[in-house]
């Protein structure tokens, strides 16, 4: 197992990732969007998720492809980011056909970034301009850190940010991770610059420092920031997955989750995992490569979630500092 070239979700051939910021209210939408439709999941383990569509998203449920996933900043405000995505995609004549209309399935995910230190006195809903935008950006290169969703995103002592990261299996599978980390947790450990998703570091992607020291007595003190959480992410894979193996991969992928955000999955925190299968490869073993592919999820997101926090750049108004400001 391996990264792949970019070490970004876009390492699935087929997709694209597109950003948008708007810095003076310190936040922003990501858009993973496929050339084609492609199979789509979730799983949710947060105690407050925000979302759009993903009821549809359940293996039992008539539509079992979408045009493209966002995730947003803006808590519920920030829903309208889709409508911008999905209102472009019909502009392009994509979509699912129902008679002669067509209508884009575009699920999306949202995190609370309203109390940041951004202008939020806004005259008008600035999402679903930003979820056009962002669309218009798509690319196989993307930026990370400080943008996108993770333009305004917090962590307990540290600015979050947008993170990705992806692995080529041995049997030539490719997994990814994209991810807005925003989280009630800590992704650092104690008070020093070792992040918890050291021991999955590769290539010194995330500074190299190794594993830290942990204090198994100390509890979390969340109160302080109450409401300024949820982490919300997009594993991705070229795999050929039925929409019930793509969830029990989201499923699978929340374990990278908690090896890389301590607490993870409070009541707090809307974390939530989507799941993005193109199909363009078979399972050469449906039963071991889906175990692999899980672990790979895993790993992925735990190193996305990490590589967010080190690449994020400082800001006017911020309300914390980066992990480059506090240990350069």
């Amino acid at each position: 197992m391996k990264p792949g070239p970019r070490n970004l979700i876009t390492d699935v051939a087929g997709l694209r990732v597109g950003n948008a910021e708007d810095d003076g209210v310190k936040t922003g939408v990501s858009v993973l969007l496929g050339d084609v439709p492609f199979t789509a999941a979730v799983n949710v383990m947060g105690g407050a998720p925000g979302t759009r569509e993903t009821d549809l998203l359940a293996p039992d449920k008539l539509v079992q492809e979408v045009d493209a996933l966002v995730l947003s900043g803006g808590s519920a405000f920030g829903l309208d980011a889709a409508s911008g995505v999905a209102d472009a995609l019909r502009e392009q004549g994509r979509g699912f056909a129902v008679g002669d209309q067509r209508v884009p399935i575009v699920p999306g995910a949202i995190l609370f970034d309203l109390l940041n230190g951004g202008a939020k006195d806004w005259a008008e809903n600035p999402y679903k301009t930003l979820g056009r935008t962002a669309l218009a950006n798509a690319s196989e290169t993307f930026a990370l850190g400080t943008k996108g969703a993770g333009t305004g995103a917090t962590t307990a002592a540290l600015k979050g940010g947008l993170g990705s990261a992806s692995v080529v299996l041995d049997c030539g599978i490719t997994v990814g991770a994209l991810v807005a980390v925003n989280a009630l947790g800590a992704v650092t450990m104690g008070d020093g610059p070792e992040f918890w998703a050291a021991p999955f570091e590769m290539s010194h992607e995330f500074g190299g420092k190794g594993i830290g020291k942990h204090d198994p007595h100390q509890e979390p003190r969340p109160e302080a920031r109450l409401g300024e959480n949820t982490t919300i992410a997009i594993i991705a894979t070229d795999a050929a997955l039925t929409q019930a193996q793509a969830t029990r991969l989201a499923v699978a992928a929340h374990d990278g989750m908690a090896r890389a955000i301590v607490p993870s999955h409070t009541p707090f925190d809307g974390d939530l995992i989507f799941t993005a299968a193109t199909g363009a490869k078979p399972l050469p073993d449906p039963a071991f490569e889906a175990l692999r592919l899980g672990h790979a999820a895993a790993t992925c997101l735990a190193r996305a979630i990490a590589r967010g926090v080190h690449q994020a750049t400082p800001a006017p108004g911020d309300t914390l500092p980066t992990w480059a400001e506090k240990f350069g």
